[in-house]
């Protein structure tokens, strides 16, 4: 399934919410769609459990402090929540690393490549709300 192909069956229940705008928050969910993928077929082998259920919480939180940290009155609050969504992203990077060996090449180099999107987008947006610079 494609972004685009997943982004046209999203029910209006999400999309309409003015979070959606925010085109990080859309690639953190279409993520977790992946992820769901990815982790099933990790859970096929008892040795890689524990890696699934890891991958699973690191990716599913990227959204869901993204979706915490937009409900913030104040730029510092907000940019509390949008670190945390960004340490997640890292960590997500770091399980499926991890998971190549059983999930491929392609597949991380495609997670990869999405996770390096958004680090880049949550880094712009953390510094705006801060009215710092982060260290690369």
């Amino acid at each position: 399934m494609t972004y685009e192909e997943w982004e046209r069956e999203i029910p209006a229940s999400i999309s309409d919410d003015v979070l959606w705008k925010m085109r990080v928050y859309r690639y953190a969910l279409f993520l977790s769609e992946l992820a769901w993928s990815d982790v099933t077929k990790l859970m096929d082998d008892r040795r890689t459990v524990a890696l699934a259920d890891q991958l699973y919480r690191a990716v599913g939180s990227i959204s869901a402090n993204l979706a915490e940290g937009y409900s913030r009155y104040t730029g510092k609050d907000r940019a509390r929540f949008y670190a945390y969504s960004l340490g997640s992203a890292r960590e997500s990077r770091d399980w499926h690393y991890k998971s190549r060996h059983i999930l491929g090449n392609v597949v991380f180099e495609h997670r990869a490549q999405f996770l390096a999107q958004i680090i880049r987008q949550l880094k712009t947006i953390i510094a705006k709300e801060r009215n710092t610079a982060i260290q690369k």
